[in-house]
């Protein structure tokens, strides 16, 4: 029953409602109430705003108390937040737009022009694949390259790179020709790159915010700009993603990072596994496009396996790694020819198939414990004896596996990571300048202050400790490690590095920002001015409780003046550094934009020319040779001859075929004449590099030792065939060089007495500035021709198949008979039956620890005689050098100061090795000013030249004409 009373104002009661309305002039309350529902409470927010002073109270959460400046200030640093939301918005703009622009230098220069050597093949794979289709493409039996043996180039690339190109011809920019898309390829990519590794920082950040329950400002946004930042112009990233460099590494890097992206993210707490299945489709792109697949795959299980030592090991890690290896491991199986079953053969990929498998055992005992409900001790005898068990298991399975051949060898690149000298064993993978340790100055050449911020960021990731953090550091480790034993392996410290900086930069500048402004998106609890607040409300504190306060006021202030000092001191740090950072980064991308196979030169008159020497050989057999013509050259390059060329090549960059090469290299560097008896059965022209530099004479003595790897009668009793090169520093060669083939093409009347047998040879073009030279092979035998011309004479694994390889000319036989096939050092499943090869392979390693004694042992057999690859024997001589000698030696511009300055300049630390261990009075020429090798040293910073340097007796205190030492060029 409900009553409604009604009341009038009379006599007493009017008045005092009357005062009360009066009252309500001078005091006003308003009562907002919002009501708010969520899965566990509602809370009511009441405020009243009573004489200047607003109080919120909330139902089930805590109450904060602020005065209308507070509100004001925070109205202020609310359009401020977004302010500088807008400002690292546009700061990421400007870093993907400059990982681009930055890339575009090269194409600016020269124009679209595919660069160096492998890009070459790149490209015209991916024109094969444009104008022929996949199936096609995939049974591709190439008969234009490795004559007369050819390449099953369906079964031997990594297809990704060309399926990406023809994917944005057919489908994202069909107006651009193939051509152009390629050459851009790598700026594009490299902005993409960029995108990745700044996520990577970010989830580096966050994940550790949220892990530790973090109230005070997110960094992370930040984090992840700067390493972006970083990421879009670090020369690491550049030195293989600069326009027109179309290679495999501008696109892996992208897939590599994006990889890394999506494992970190899908660890980040135990509701995150499903991404596991984006990292393995990502893996799966990255194994597409690039061999070094198996470091990517080798990182992710190795942070898999520490995760479980840290006692970081959940079900949500498990379901992601278990999602990534079987997606990423059974698409690439399914899909690519070139892998095949190598993840489950290979000893290179072992590591990551093992932690999955413990993965399983693992997950198996955490089910049973969880369904028994065993104590920790009970689950711990379990884990034993159920790993103990796999262990026995897996022990005798390799056991059984092993003798019948079943586990692949590990790869001679991939040895040379893990042995303790620099040496492979395999001369031809020693004679690439790349794979060599790298040093100090090469370090801060790609890096630059980043080598300093980064290990900044390293321990910051150490400190915050989150799976996402525990990967960064892992892969800082690791890819140090490997940089240090192979210089080309810097590139693997781009990303790593670039987001360990940008971790440190990231948190600096925040926090430095948010010393003078709240920036942060989260609510921030002041726990002082709550204490303080309910110390008033109580209205008991003693004189003594306030002065107290008073002191801890002074204190707070003075914190807040230093903190906001420091913060001044960091932004003014970001601001001088970044310029020069930038500055460097814009000198060595200009330094990497120089394609190799063309570039300005200056010549005596001061003019700038553009030599384009090589392409203008190219295009010359292309016109004016027919279209079946065979083209012996180096290895080096067989790619540009069939991409631009389009002719026949005896041997390109893939360097499938060790033994093949070495017959090609026999070729060259023996006698004239054995040379023309194996040349004429393999080729029509032979196509030599010349104008000094690192041209193919300079290059001869790594011809030499890796023909006597196979055939050992070249250098017999020297694996290092120390008897081929150059006898002293006026450029005079040896007697097995001067008989050689090939300095006979390549001195051919441009030295006196020097001239190719004309009933041999016939010389057909000469480029502009002498860098190619070309002659045609007489006599050339038609019955080889014709031999590995019909397809009966090729083959097949399968009747009627497109796998059919070619054979050799019955015309090679005797040559044939007498290579050694090349055995390498990690292959245990070659049973060795001679000591012959262990004793090839420790003189080989003694030779290269000592090149002086391996020469002198050479000449004193007197190597060199004819039939033995060289002239008549040589005189012995002994003739002593002085400092004085050096010091009054003729300055003058040769052939040979220009080889060094060459050398030293493009820090091709490997070649001027071996050119002075071969005669090391060059070490001491000087140009016309005065200046020499040390000079052009410390000119360019070569810590690794200088060293070198200093080995041969080479003093930085000499002057040159103006006066200067060395030692000025760096002051």
């Amino acid at each position: 029953m409900a009553a409604s009373i009604k009341a009038k104002p009379r006599g007493s009661a009017a008045k005092s409602l009357s005062k009360m309305a009066a009252k309500t002039t001078a005091k006003a309350t308003a009562t907002a109430q919002v009501k708010s529902s969520t899965s566990a409470t509602e809370t009511t927010a009441t405020i009243e705003t009573t004489m200047g002073t607003t109080t919120a109270s909330t139902t089930g959460t805590p109450t904060t108390t602020v005065t209308t400046e507070d509100a004001s200030s925070l109205g202020g640093d609310h359009v401020f937040r977004w302010v500088y939301f807008f400002f690292l918005g546009y700061l990421l703009m400007l870093a993907l737009w400059k990982a681009y622009d930055i890339r575009l230098g090269a194409i600016r220069e020269y124009g679209m022009v595919i660069h160096e050597f492998d890009p070459w093949f790149n490209y015209r794979a991916t024109e094969y694949l444009y104008y022929n289709g996949w199936e096609r493409f995939c049974t591709w039996f190439d008969y234009k390259s490795w004559y007369p043996l050819g390449r099953p180039v369906g079964t031997t690339i990594y297809p990704g790179l060309q399926l990406t190109a023809v994917f944005l011809k057919n489908h994202i920019v069909p107006s651009m020709s193939l051509n152009d898309i390629c050459c851009l390829m790598p700026a594009w990519f490299g902005a993409v790159a960029s995108f990745f590794v700044g996520l990577m920082a970010y989830e580096s950040a966050y994940s550790a915010e949220l892990e530790r329950k973090q109230k005070s400002p997110s960094f992370a946004m930040e984090c992840g700009i700067a390493a972006a930042g970083i990421m879009a112009i670090v020369p690491a990233h550049l030195m293989r993603s600069i326009g027109g460099g179309f290679d495999n590494e501008s696109l892996a890097f992208t897939t590599m990072t994006g990889t890394y992206y999506f494992w970190c993210r899908s660890i980040r707490d135990d509701k995150s596994w499903p991404i596991g299945v984006l990292t393995g489709i990502m893996y799966f792109y990255m194994v597409a496009v690039w061999g070094g697949y198996i470091f990517v795959l080798n990182m992710v299980g190795c942070h898999a396996g520490i995760l479980v030592l840290l006692g970081r090991y959940s079900t949500g890690v498990y379901r992601s790694y278990s999602l990534f290896f079987f997606v990423g491991t059974f698409l690439s199986i399914y899909t690519l020819p070139v892998v095949g079953w190598a993840p489950l053969k290979s000893l290179e990929q072992m590591g990551p198939l093992l932690v999955f498998l413990v993965y399983q055992l693992i997950e198996i005992c955490e089910i049973i414990k969880r369904k028994k409900g065993l104590n920790q001790v009970q689950a711990w005898e379990l884990r034993f004896r159920v790993l103990g068990w796999g262990l026995l298991v897996s022990v005798a399975v390799g056991f059984l596996l092993t003798p019948s051949g079943y586990f692949g060898p590990l790869s001679a690149r991939v040895r040379g990571l893990l042995v303790k000298h620099t040496r492979t064993g395999n001369p031809l993978v020693d004679s690439v300048a790349e794979h060599q340790p790298a040093n100090k100055s090469q370090y801060f050449q790609y890096l630059d202050n980043v080598c300093y911020v980064a290990p900044i960021g390293i321990l910051m990731c150490l400190y915050d400790f989150s799976n996402a953090s525990t990967f960064m550091v892992l892969y800082a480790i690791v890819s140090y490690y490997f940089s240090s034993k192979m210089v080309r392996l810097i590139i693997l410290l781009g990303p790593c590095m670039s987001a360990a900086g940008g971790i440190a930069l990231g948190r600096t500048f925040s926090w430095s920002v948010y010393q003078f402004v709240d920036v942060s998106s989260r609510i921030i609890v002041d726990d002082a001015k709550k204490k303080s607040t309910k110390k008033k409300k109580k209205g008991n504190a003693s004189a003594t409780e306030g002065q107290e306060q008073k002191s801890g006021g002074k204190i707070t202030s003075v914190v807040s003046l230093v903190k906001k000092l420091v913060a001044g001191s960091c932004f003014y740090s970001i601001y001088y550094y970044s310029p020069q950072f930038y500055s460097t980064c814009v000198k060595m991308s200009t330094a990497l934009s120089h394609p190799s196979i063309m570039f300005k030169a200056q010549t005596s008159k001061g003019d700038i020319v553009m030599v384009d020497d090589y392409r203008e050989a190219y295009w010359w057999l292309k016109q004016n040779t027919p279209e079946d013509s065979r083209i012996l050259a180096w290895w080096d390059y067989g790619y540009q001859l069939a991409g631009i060329a389009n002719r026949t090549t005896v041997a390109d960059g893939n360097t499938w075929n060790h033994e093949h090469i070495a017959l090609l290299a026999r070729a060259l560097t023996h006698t004239e004449k054995e040379g023309h008896r194996v040349s004429r059965h393999l080729a029509d022209y032979i196509l030599v590099w010349g104008g000094g530099g690192g041209d193919d004479l300079a290059k001869s003595p790594h011809l030499a030792r890796i023909a006597n790897s196979v055939y050992r009668d070249m250098c017999p009793g020297d694996p290092t065939c120390r008897a081929f090169g150059y006898i002293d520093r006026y450029g005079n060669p040896s007697p097995m060089m001067e008989a050689s083939m090939l300095y006979k093409l390549h001195s051919h009347k441009l030295k006196p007495g020097v001239e190719a047998d004309y009933t041999k040879f016939r010389h057909v073009f000469d480029s502009k500035y002498g860098k190619v030279r070309i002659f045609k092979i007489l006599n050339v035998s038609k019955n080889s021709r014709d031999f590995v011309a019909d397809p009966k004479n090729r083959i097949c694994d399968v009747e009627g198949g497109w796998y059919c390889r070619g054979q050799y000319p019955p015309g090679l036989a005797n040559v044939l008979k007498q290579a050694r096939t090349f055995s390498q050092l990690e292959d245990f499943n070659k049973k060795k039956t001679e000591k012959e090869d262990d004793e090839y392979t420790k003189k080989y390693f003694e030779n290269m620890a000592d090149p002086n004694k391996a020469r002198q042992e050479a000449y004193s057999r007197g190597y060199g005689e004819k039939g033995k690859g060289g002239g008549p024997k040589p005189k012995k001589k002994t003739v002593t050098r002085t400092s004085t000698d050096h010091k009054n030696a003729k300055w003058e511009d040769s052939e040979y100061t220009t080889v060094l300055w060459e050398l030293i300049s493009k820090k091709d630390i490997e070649t001027l090795s071996a050119l002075l261990a071969q005669d090391s009075n060059l070490a001491h020429v000087r140009s016309s000013d005065g200046r020499g090798p040390m000079w052009w040293a410390y000119e360019y910073k070569s810590e690794a030249a200088v060293k070198v340097l200093l080995k041969h007796g080479v003093s930085f205190k000499e002057k040159d004409k103006n006066g200067k030492t060395p030692l000025d060029l760096i002051r």
